[in-house]
């Protein structure tokens, strides 16, 4: 039985996992990949077949729900953007020397271009690092039919497989024929032989690794059929990849002549050395397509002596998305006649708060504070979320942002350098995600930091996705020590403003750490309902307590 419908591509991922057999997806959000676990979460809670779907705080632990499925003998699915993968790098680098029972699939989704990111690293490159397997579609049907593959490649050899988008796949949308669901199946308990895999003391380990190095003959066998080389009858080739292979295959559409030239395609790492010599050896110039870093082009350049072009000598940009014309620049090819592109100039709309935002009320109050204490010039640490767009004009209400959880961090290292007062503004998800260990050396360090948490009840930058730190953020800081005097919870509408100015430069002048709590739910959240299930449900509880 086939199913078809439209889908975008991390779309595809999601149903691909529900029609693989998981028991269980795990992610935490973060653009472009969100969508794929908010597709598989809607799969599983319409099937109400035993199987779960769990946002996690951050991304180590959605990676770690992931493999203690795994361990337990069932598939699962665990999503995140490729910096995501830079929180849960312990996890999953580590798991490349557990192996997995269930099949594990880790679908990362890349940012060329930093449309909503800090970098646009590529998580090949941690692929590698982790010795472990890599599959990179190009196109929606691909994330599908790859996905499955993953899983049964994951099963088979007994790792993790990475699947790597990019935005633009991620969010191109396409038919999509699907396959029956299969239902999840365990493989039973871990038998006693396997215990110790999982136990990586360092004599475990280093046995593990040497396991892991000697499987690696075998995952280039099974990522070769994946890849293939088309021969040619010119003298320069193309090495594609990723949206370097759907791009050329639209171009070839328009130049049937394209078809002259060698072609590698790849889409499994790791790649056979003998593949790419064999295709070096029909060449002397090759143009590697690639996104976004030079892996191939690296590779090729060690293979031969074919000269390798792309975005190391200039023939690509070094940064941003590759893009049809980029590639038709770089093969020289001309629009035809009476058809040349126009440049379409568009004015800039940059990002903004959306109307009514209650962040908006809170840096106000934040920005009169600081003047009130005669500290106007205080450089404000930010951390990411939507609350970042405050780091832009007219607001300009907080000067550096660097990664999850930074903000207290750095607030209070620059208070350990005498900047006083220091101020970290981070919102409730973030502050779940990686602000509590910040928060717990900034309630140890005793030095004037005021921590102001934006609690907007939701993840509000990637979908209003609720909050890990749901109405449990005051408890959260009380853990810490605070006294009823180092904590306040405000709430930000205007006819508030006065009296939120007045505590945010109470909080300011307070001698030790200080934590303001701006509590409004996202008008966003609040136009679709989000949370009205859960706040109704809050109601009757608390009624039920208080009438009994």
């Amino acid at each position: 039985m086939v199913q078809s419908t439209l889908a975008l591509g991390v779309e595809a991922v999601g149903c691909a996992a529900f029609d693989a057999g998981i028991k269980g997806a795990f992610g935490y959000p973060g653009t472009p990949s969100t969508e794929g676990f908010e597709a598989v979460e809607l799969l599983i809670h319409g099937a109400q077949d035993g199987r779960v779907a769990q946002w996690a705080a951050n991304e180590k632990v959605a990676y770690d729900l992931a493999m203690g499925m795994s361990y337990s003998g069932f598939r699962a699915l665990v999503t995140m953007k490729h910096v995501g993968l830079n929180v849960a790098m312990d996890a999953y680098a580590n798991s490349a020397l557990t192996g997995v029972r269930g099949g594990l699939v880790l679908l990362v989704a890349d940012d060329p271009g930093m449309h909503s990111s800090q970098n646009e690293q590529d998580s090949r490159r941690l692929a590698e690092f982790a010795w472990l397997p890599c599959l990179e579609p190009s196109t929606v049907q691909e994330c599908y039919d790859f996905t499955l593959r993953a899983f049964e490649l994951s099963e088979a050899l007994q790792v993790p497989v990475m699947l790597r988008i990019v935005t633009r796949l991620a969010h191109c949308r396409a038919a999509l024929a699907r396959r029956a669901a299969l239902a999840p199946a365990g493989l039973g308990p871990v038998p006693a032989s396997a215990i110790q895999d999982w136990v990586l003391i360092p004599a475990n380990a280093r046995r593990r690794y040497v396991d892991l190095l000697e499987k690696q003959p075998r995952l280039m066998a099974e990522a070769t059929p994946l890849n293939r080389l088309v021969p040619g009858s010119a003298r320069r080739g193309v090495a594609l990849s990723g949206m370097g292979r759907a791009y050329f295959g639209q171009l070839l559409h328009e130049n049937p002549a394209l078809a002259d030239l060698p072609r590698l395609e790849i889409a499994a790492y790791p790649v056979d050395p003998g593949l790419e010599q064999a295709f070096l050896a029909q060449v002397d110039e090759v143009v590697v397509f690639e996104e976004d870093y030079p892996v191939l082009e690296e590779r090729l350049g060690l293979r031969g002596t074919a000269k390798v072009r792309g975005r190391l000598d200039g023939a690509l940009p070094r940064t941003g998305e590759l893009t049809p014309r980029l590639l038709k620049g770089a093969l020289g090819l001309e629009a035809p006649a009476g058809k040349a592109a126009a440049a379409l100039e568009l004015p800039i709309r940059g990002p903004r708060f959306c109307d009514g935002c209650g962040h908006v009320d809170a840096y106000e109050a934040l920005q009169e504070a600081l003047a009130q204490v005669g500290a106007p010039e205080t450089r404000v640490f930010g951390d990411i979320g939507c609350y970042t767009l405050a780091a832009q004009e007219p607001m300009a209400a907080i000067h550096a942002v660097v990664e999850m959880g930074a903000s207290i961090s750095m607030a209070v290292g620059a208070a350990l350098a005498g900047q006083t007062p220091s101020v970290a503004v981070i919102g409730d998800s973030t502050f779940g995600h990686s602000g509590l260990p910040a928060l717990l050396t900034a309630a140890d360090a005793g030095v004037n930091v005021t921590v102001m948490i934006l609690d907007n009840r939701v993840v509000g930058m990637t979908g209003q996705q609720p909050s890990q730190a749901l109405d449990q953020v005051e408890r959260m800081v009380r853990g810490m020590g605070l006294q009823e005097d180092q904590l306040q919870v405000l709430l930000p509408v205007p006819r508030q403003h006065d009296a939120n100015v007045a505590a945010v430069a109470a909080a300011l002048r307070h001698p030790g750490l200080s934590v303001v709590v701006f509590r409004r739910e996202c008008i966003q959240s609040i136009r679709r309902g989000v949370l009205k299930d859960h706040d109704r449900q809050e109601r009757e509880r608390c009624t039920t307590e208080v009438c009994s």
